[in-house]
Protein backbone atom coordinates (compact mmCIF):
# COMPACT_ATOMS: atom_id res chain seq x y z
CA UNK A 1 0.00 0.00 0.00
CA UNK A 2 1.20 3.39 -1.28
CA UNK A 3 1.83 5.71 2.13
CA UNK A 4 3.70 8.52 0.41
CA UNK A 5 4.07 9.85 -3.22
CA UNK A 6 6.00 12.78 -4.32
CA UNK A 7 4.64 13.58 -8.28
CA UNK A 8 6.65 16.02 -9.73
CA UNK A 9 7.70 18.11 -6.97
CA UNK A 10 10.20 21.09 -7.66
CA UNK A 11 10.75 23.79 -5.24
CA UNK A 12 12.38 27.14 -6.48
CA UNK A 13 13.58 30.11 -4.10
CA UNK A 14 15.16 33.37 -5.02
CA UNK A 15 18.58 34.62 -4.15
CA UNK A 16 20.88 37.50 -5.58
CA UNK A 17 21.78 35.61 -8.09
CA UNK A 18 18.49 34.73 -8.97
CA UNK A 19 16.18 32.18 -8.76
CA UNK A 20 17.73 28.79 -7.67
CA UNK A 21 15.70 25.19 -7.59
CA UNK A 22 16.42 23.04 -4.91
CA UNK A 23 14.64 20.39 -5.49
CA UNK A 24 13.65 19.62 -9.55
CA UNK A 25 10.88 17.39 -11.01
CA UNK A 26 10.87 14.52 -8.66
CA UNK A 27 8.40 11.66 -8.44
CA UNK A 28 8.09 7.94 -6.77
CA UNK A 29 6.06 6.69 -4.53
CA UNK A 30 7.01 4.78 -0.90
CA UNK A 31 5.10 1.67 0.44
CA UNK A 32 4.20 1.02 4.09
CA UNK A 33 6.63 -0.77 6.02
CA UNK A 34 9.45 0.37 3.75
CA UNK A 35 12.82 1.81 4.93
CA UNK A 36 13.98 4.54 2.34
CA UNK A 37 17.72 6.18 2.64
CA UNK A 38 18.18 9.51 1.04
CA UNK A 39 21.15 10.25 0.02
CA UNK A 40 23.69 13.21 -1.26
CA UNK A 41 26.25 15.95 -1.37
CA UNK A 42 25.89 18.80 1.32
CA UNK A 43 23.10 21.07 -0.80
CA UNK A 44 22.11 18.14 -3.06
CA UNK A 45 18.36 19.40 -1.88
CA UNK A 46 17.87 16.43 0.67
CA UNK A 47 16.46 18.40 3.50
CA UNK A 48 14.22 20.27 1.67
CA UNK A 49 12.59 17.38 -0.14
CA UNK A 50 12.52 15.76 3.60
CA UNK A 51 10.54 18.83 4.43
CA UNK A 52 8.36 19.07 1.66
CA UNK A 53 7.46 15.66 1.99
CA UNK A 54 6.46 16.02 5.52
CA UNK A 55 4.34 18.92 4.58
CA UNK A 56 6.63 21.62 6.94
CA UNK A 57 7.41 23.31 3.36
CA UNK A 58 5.63 23.73 0.32
CA UNK A 59 6.47 22.55 -2.99
CA UNK A 60 6.99 25.37 -6.17
CA UNK A 61 5.00 22.83 -8.20
CA UNK A 62 3.67 19.27 -8.17
CA UNK A 63 2.17 17.20 -5.34
CA UNK A 64 2.80 15.31 -2.39
CA UNK A 65 0.40 12.61 -1.38
CA UNK A 66 0.68 11.18 2.81
CA UNK A 67 -1.39 8.65 3.74
CA UNK A 68 -4.17 9.47 1.22
CA UNK A 69 -3.63 12.73 1.41
CA UNK A 70 -3.00 15.34 -1.03
CA UNK A 71 -1.29 17.79 1.92
CA UNK A 72 0.08 20.57 -0.94
CA UNK A 73 -3.47 21.64 -1.14
CA UNK A 74 -3.88 22.08 2.36
CA UNK A 75 -3.38 25.40 4.30
CA UNK A 76 -0.45 25.23 7.37
CA UNK A 77 -3.34 23.81 9.71
CA UNK A 78 -4.51 21.53 7.29
CA UNK A 79 -0.90 20.17 7.12
CA UNK A 80 0.02 20.51 10.69
CA UNK A 81 -3.65 17.90 11.55
CA UNK A 82 -2.30 15.23 9.00
CA UNK A 83 1.51 15.67 10.73
CA UNK A 84 -0.57 15.09 14.51
CA UNK A 85 -2.40 12.40 12.93
CA UNK A 86 0.31 10.65 10.30
CA UNK A 87 4.05 12.04 10.83
CA UNK A 88 6.80 11.46 13.63
CA UNK A 89 10.11 13.04 13.65
CA UNK A 90 13.93 12.80 14.46
CA UNK A 91 15.95 15.45 14.13
CA UNK A 92 19.64 15.31 14.76
CA UNK A 93 19.67 18.21 17.17
CA UNK A 94 17.01 16.08 18.82
CA UNK A 95 14.71 19.31 19.97
CA UNK A 96 13.86 18.14 23.05
CA UNK A 97 12.08 20.29 25.58
CA UNK A 98 14.87 21.23 28.46
CA UNK A 99 12.26 21.97 30.89
CA UNK A 100 10.73 18.90 30.97
CA UNK A 101 11.62 15.48 31.98
CA UNK A 102 11.99 12.63 29.60
CA UNK A 103 8.65 11.15 30.10
CA UNK A 104 7.03 14.46 30.01
CA UNK A 105 8.75 15.11 26.38
CA UNK A 106 7.27 12.08 25.29
CA UNK A 107 4.02 13.09 26.66
CA UNK A 108 3.67 16.19 24.67
CA UNK A 109 2.70 14.94 21.16
CA UNK A 110 -0.44 12.89 22.63
CA UNK A 111 -1.37 15.89 25.06
CA UNK A 112 -1.37 17.91 22.03
CA UNK A 113 -3.82 16.09 20.46
CA UNK A 114 -6.21 15.28 23.30
CA UNK A 115 -5.16 11.68 23.86
CA UNK A 116 -6.18 9.84 26.79
CA UNK A 117 -3.89 7.60 28.71
CA UNK A 118 -0.77 10.09 27.54
CA UNK A 119 1.34 9.10 30.54
CA UNK A 120 1.08 5.15 30.45
CA UNK A 121 1.23 5.02 26.33
CA UNK A 122 4.31 7.62 27.12
CA UNK A 123 5.88 5.39 29.92
CA UNK A 124 5.29 2.26 27.24
CA UNK A 125 7.34 4.45 24.11
CA UNK A 126 10.09 4.85 27.16
CA UNK A 127 10.39 1.59 27.62
CA UNK A 128 10.44 0.27 24.35
CA UNK A 129 13.87 2.40 23.47
CA UNK A 130 15.12 0.90 27.16
CA UNK A 131 14.75 4.12 28.80
CA UNK A 132 12.24 3.50 31.20
CA UNK A 133 14.41 3.97 34.72
CA UNK A 134 15.54 7.68 32.92
CA UNK A 135 11.77 8.97 33.01
CA UNK A 136 11.90 11.35 34.83
CA UNK A 137 15.43 12.92 34.40
CA UNK A 138 15.86 16.26 32.61
CA UNK A 139 17.64 16.58 28.71
CA UNK A 140 20.78 17.98 30.62
CA UNK A 141 21.07 14.80 32.35
CA UNK A 142 20.69 12.62 29.61
CA UNK A 143 23.89 11.41 26.98
CA UNK A 144 23.22 12.42 23.37
CA UNK A 145 22.29 8.60 22.89
CA UNK A 146 19.98 9.18 25.48
CA UNK A 147 18.45 12.03 23.84
CA UNK A 148 17.94 10.81 20.82
CA UNK A 149 16.02 7.96 21.99
CA UNK A 150 13.82 10.25 24.20
CA UNK A 151 13.14 11.90 20.54
CA UNK A 152 12.80 8.73 19.16
CA UNK A 153 10.33 7.62 21.55
CA UNK A 154 8.34 10.84 21.22
CA UNK A 155 8.22 9.96 17.39
CA UNK A 156 6.88 7.02 17.90
CA UNK A 157 3.94 7.45 20.85
CA UNK A 158 1.83 8.40 18.20
CA UNK A 159 1.62 5.13 16.20
CA UNK A 160 3.00 7.06 13.11
CA UNK A 161 2.58 6.20 9.57
CA UNK A 162 5.37 7.65 8.76
CA UNK A 163 8.80 9.02 10.75
CA UNK A 164 11.31 11.32 8.86
CA UNK A 165 14.67 11.04 10.52
CA UNK A 166 16.77 13.81 9.39
CA UNK A 167 20.41 12.74 10.05
CA UNK A 168 19.84 11.20 13.63
CA UNK A 169 22.98 9.99 13.93
CA UNK A 170 25.02 13.29 12.94
CA UNK A 171 25.43 14.43 16.28
CA UNK A 172 26.68 11.22 17.96
CA UNK A 173 29.67 9.06 18.16
CA UNK A 174 29.83 5.86 15.67
CA UNK A 175 28.55 3.22 18.43
CA UNK A 176 26.20 5.64 19.72
CA UNK A 177 25.13 6.11 16.25
CA UNK A 178 24.81 2.70 15.21
CA UNK A 179 23.23 1.73 18.33
CA UNK A 180 20.50 4.59 17.23
CA UNK A 181 20.37 2.98 13.25
CA UNK A 182 19.49 -0.55 15.24
CA UNK A 183 16.37 1.14 17.11
CA UNK A 184 14.94 2.58 14.28
CA UNK A 185 14.75 -0.32 11.88
CA UNK A 186 14.10 -2.57 14.89
CA UNK A 187 11.05 0.40 15.23
CA UNK A 188 10.47 0.04 11.79
CA UNK A 189 10.66 -3.38 11.85
CA UNK A 190 8.07 -4.13 14.90
CA UNK A 191 5.49 -1.34 13.89
CA UNK A 192 5.64 -1.24 9.72
CA UNK A 193 5.88 2.52 10.16
CA UNK A 194 7.60 3.44 7.13
CA UNK A 195 11.14 5.22 8.11
CA UNK A 196 12.59 7.89 5.69
CA UNK A 197 16.18 8.56 6.40
CA UNK A 198 18.22 11.74 5.16
CA UNK A 199 21.81 10.37 5.82
CA UNK A 200 25.41 11.09 4.96
CA UNK A 201 26.41 8.10 6.93
CA UNK A 202 26.71 4.69 4.05
CA UNK A 203 26.64 2.48 6.53
CA UNK A 204 23.04 3.60 7.79
CA UNK A 205 22.00 3.74 4.62
CA UNK A 206 22.76 0.24 3.18
CA UNK A 207 20.72 -0.88 5.82
CA UNK A 208 17.48 0.16 4.01
CA UNK A 209 15.37 -1.27 1.75
CA UNK A 210 15.53 1.07 -0.45
CA UNK A 211 18.28 4.10 -1.80
CA UNK A 212 17.66 7.40 -3.22
CA UNK A 213 19.86 9.91 -4.64
CA UNK A 214 19.81 13.45 -4.92
CA UNK A 215 22.63 15.30 -6.68
CA UNK A 216 21.79 19.28 -7.28
CA UNK A 217 18.14 18.78 -6.43
CA UNK A 218 17.79 16.09 -9.13
CA UNK A 219 16.80 12.70 -8.86
CA UNK A 220 20.01 10.61 -9.38
CA UNK A 221 19.19 7.27 -8.82
CA UNK A 222 15.93 5.43 -7.00
CA UNK A 223 17.76 1.18 -6.44
CA UNK A 224 15.92 -1.30 -4.48
CA UNK A 225 18.05 -2.60 -2.45
CA UNK A 226 16.48 -5.50 -0.89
Amino acid sequence: MTVLEARKVSKQVSSPEGVLTIVHDISFAMNGGDSVAVVGASGAGKSTLLAILAGLDTPSSGQVWLDGQEITGLDEDGRAAVRSRSVGFVFQAFHLVQSLTALENVMLPLELTAVTGAKAKARAALSAVGLEARANHYPSQLSGGEQQRVAIARAFVNKPVILFADEPTGNLDTTTGSKIADLLFSLNESTNTTLVLVTHDRSVAQRCKRLIELDSGHLLSDLRLR
